[in-house]
């Protein structure tokens, strides 16, 4: 490593460590890949590619980009007209305007890995694409890289995929959850529509910038296809744009993993793939095997006529999207409402709300938020309480400051000013009366912090442990919860 450094200086040692994937300090045929692609400009058909021999009589279907770049002004750093930051870091960023691949056209056959497996075909049962690898004890993937690795198996498609977006998309995000789920939304005697959920992101930057991370909330979307994977009937994959941030962003200052990071969040008004219209075969036969042309007499294209399906079952698009969700993130096994809608619900069913406040979209990302999602609030004893005396709801800070302002409703606004006062960065858990006073609070950071301390080391009696639960912060919720109920009694007293 020193020898290394020596003979690259800091940033060349970066970069090659950006290639070394399996920190060896020797870059294999295989690592070099990128660079060798990057200088020659041709890029070598993987072995996986070449395993997809095109049948002569399969279908082909056109795919065609919409994208709408992030508006800038809805970054934070905006705000100070992004002082300090150098143009260079965002450059990847501003450049990307447009999609890399405004149309394409793949095999219908190469959608198959959208088919479920044989033990997943009840509606809505969600089963992997591609496999979450990480969780709370893996910890993520390394920051500093420019270049995905070769996709393998059912990746090779969500990789052609999100490339029509910009050239290099990762198909597993750095942190969990990570990979793509999907379920069967609608079944007849010969098609599904399987909906389902991506997390991936985008490396916007190359050397010699440093790595520029572009994370989307979700691309999530659905398929209709054929049982046997030969036609495809539909198909379309978006990002999400119906809230107010949708993206994260992450870049690194210097070269090395523990380099400063600096985040930021944003708007993406379009992110979207669509199918032009059926997939149609690429050969024609008439009823004698003979090969027709594919256009009339006189010179329009055949027009095919396909045979209307009829679905047998079917739920709706919501429960589908519900379960991918659940699948991604089991802690949303309760129902986490939008902010409003939560104080109507409590009010209604005489509950306290229990709030999640971010400043950042509840997206893989590493942080405090992420930490709770995959331990306390995925506890069973937790779900339980919350699903038995609380309704739930996440909001994100700018959304509220946005109601707070909005004086057309004084009940929400003030809602939204009660739960700012009481933010601080970068989460914090509320438990508040219907009418929004909150009666308790903690910030995620400091709860982080007191469970990993020991219990004889904890001096603020806010908090105690219970012997109940070997896991001390499941023990540290629940009592928080409890309090929050305890407080709240004289209140919800009849």
């Amino acid at each position: 490593q020193e020898l290394a450094l020596k003979s690259l200086g800091n940033e060349g040692l970066f970069l090659f460590s950006s290639l070394d994937t399996n920190k060896d300090l020797y870059l294999s045929p295989e690592e070099f890949k990128p660079i060798a692609e990057k200088l020659t400009g041709v890029a070598p058909v993987s072995e996986s590619e070449e395993e997809e021999t095109p049948d002569p009589d399969g279908e082909t279907l056109s795919i065609v980009a919409k994208f709408q770049p992030l508006v800038m002004e809805t970054m934070t750093k905006s705000k100070d007209g992004f002082l300090g930051i150098s143009h260079v870091a965002l450059s990847g960023l501003r450049n990307w305007t447009a999609p890399a691949a405004p149309m394409s056209v793949l095999l219908a056959r190469q959608f198959k890995a959208f088919l479920p497996p044989k033990n997943k075909l009840d509606l809505g049962d969600p089963w992997w694409i591609i496999p979450s690898e990480l969780n709370i004890f893996t910890g993520y993937l390394s920051n500093n890289r420019f270049y995905p690795p070769p996709p393998k198996g059912k990746e090779i498609i969500i990789h052609k995929l999100l490339s029509m977006f910009h050239p290099r998309p990762f198909v597993k995000t750095r942190f969990a959850p990570q990979g793509a789920v999907a379920c069967i939304q609608a079944s007849s005697s010969f098609y599904y529509t399987i909906a389902f959920r991506i997390h991936a992101e985008f490396q916007l930057n190359e050397p010699p910038n440093f790595p520029f991370w572009f994370s989307p909330g979700q691309f999530t979307g659905y398929i209709v296809l054929s049982k046997d994977s030969s036609h495809v009937r539909d198909f379309r994959l978006f990002v999400p744009n119906d809230r107010s941030l949708n993206v994260d962003m992450e870049w690194l200052y210097g070269a090395s993993e523990s380099s400063n990071m600096e985040v930021d969040i944003g708007y993406l008004p379009q992110m979207e793939l669509e199918s032009t219209g059926p997939s149609i075969p690429t050969v024609i036969h008439d009823e004698n095997g003979n090969v027709v042309d594919s256009r009339d007499p006189s010179g329009e294209p055949i027009q095919f006529v396909f045979e209307e399906i009829t679905w047998q079952q079917q739920i709706s698009w919501e429960e589908a999207a519900r379960r991918l969700e659940v699948a991604m993130y089991p802690f949303k096994k309760i129902s986490y409402l939008p902010f409003t809608e939560a104080f109507e619900r409590a009010k209604a069913e005489k509950k306290l709300v229990h709030s999640i406040l971010l400043w950042a979209t509840p997206l893989p990302v590493p942080g405090s938020g992420r930490t709770l999602r995959e331990t306390v609030l995925e506890s069973s004893p937790v779900l339980a309480l919350l699903n038995e005396s609380f309704i739930s709801s996440w909001s994100l800070v700018k959304e509220l400051e946005e109601l707070q302002s909005n004086r057309e409703n004084e009940f929400y606004s003030k809602l939204a000013e009660l739960h700012l006062e009481k933010y601080n960065f970068p989460v914090e858990m509320i438990i508040c009366l219907p009418n929004g006073t909150v009666i308790h609070h903690i910030n995620a950071n400091y709860f982080l912090d007191i469970t990993s301390m020991k219990p004889e080391d904890v001096e603020s009696s806010i908090f105690s442990f219970s012997t109940n639960f070997e896991d001390p912060s499941t023990a540290t919720y629940l009592q928080f919860l409890k309090e929050g109920l305890q407080r709240a009694k004289p209140y919800l007293q009849p």
